[in-house]
């Protein structure tokens, strides 16, 4: 664990590209081709199952590309197993547009929070052969985000909830902040006690610091704040002033997105005051 007031650097990057590939025992990312400042080298699509087992769950299919959703079929058998499952880390169209296709490809029914019948809910426990995959519920990315533990590999799948690089958008106002914060503070409690050692992303490489990363995150989450605090006080009235201001670093393709985040920051501050009258 970091020392309560210690200040972290950003993860490192890579020194390689990210190029997807199998990285635990029983997890493969199969890259989709749709990289972008949003998406950084694309959605990373996950297969997950036992070594040698004839069953495979497909973790975010992906963008509707057919010439990707069958990359990750035959990624599937090229592993000996039939995909059993489809399952989402939430519903944004780079993570899901292709899961109802996907699902028709291969005889499955989209899991995920709000689905209908087979809704993923917290602790549920997806078996996919021996493996066992269980659901945490980490709203905040958005209302629906969860994450996938695979304890056999000591890692967590974690959508767009955190990345292999960077930060991530808190997108209001389906995402909202105080949720956000619990479920990093969540995923902290596992990569705290150890029981994760290993993050597998929605984008961008696997992260092997886990809870340096998670940490970092919420260590970001709070300097954020305190600039967005800042810039009220400097006389900023909008959200569009505040996103000048406090990411005048960023490239501007992704300010709407920091918008987002800054209308979210925005919400939880207002909700701060009001608790406080």
């Amino acid at each position: 664990m970091t020392a309560p007031g210690a200040r972290l650097a950003p993860p490192p990057p890579t020194a390689t590209p990210w190029l997807g590939g199998a990285v635990t025992e029983r997890a493969t990312c199969v890259l989709a081709p749709n990289p972008g400042p949003m998406t950084l080298d694309g959605t990373n699509t996950w297969l997950l199952s036992e070594p040698g087992s004839e069953q495979v769950a497909v973790v975010d299919p992906g963008p509707l590309d057919e010439a990707h959703l069958q990359a990750v079929l035959a990624a599937a058998t090229a592993r000996g197993a039939r995909v059993t499952h489809t399952l989402l880390t939430h519903g944004h169209p780079d993570h899901a547009e292709g899961a109802a296709r996907f699902a028709e490809l291969t005889g499955t029914t989209v899991r995920a929070i709000g689905s209908g019948p087979q809704d993923l809910h917290e602790g549920s426990v997806i078996r996919v052969g021996e493996l066992e995959v269980v659901v945490l519920a980490t709203p905040g990315h958005t209302g629906d985000s969860v994450s996938f533990v695979v304890a056999a590999d000591n890692a967590v799948l974690t959508g767009d909830t955190l990345l292999g690089r960077g930060t991530t958008v808190v997108a209001h106002p389906d995402g909202v902040l105080e949720d956000y914060l619990a479920s990093l503070r969540r995923l902290r409690s596992l990569t705290g006690s150890g029981a994760v050692t290993r993050i597998l992303p929605g984008h961008g490489p696997t992260v092997t610091a886990a809870d340096h990363a998670v940490a970092y995150y919420l260590q970001h989450r709070a300097d954020r704040l305190d600039q967005v605090r800042s810039a009220l006080a400097a006389g900023d009235t909008t959200a569009d002033e505040v996103v000048a201001r406090v990411y005048a670093d960023v490239p501007r393709e992704v300010w709407p997105a920091a918008r987002l985040s800054v209308l979210a920051q925005l919400g939880y501050l207002e909700r701060g005051q009001r608790a406080r009258r």
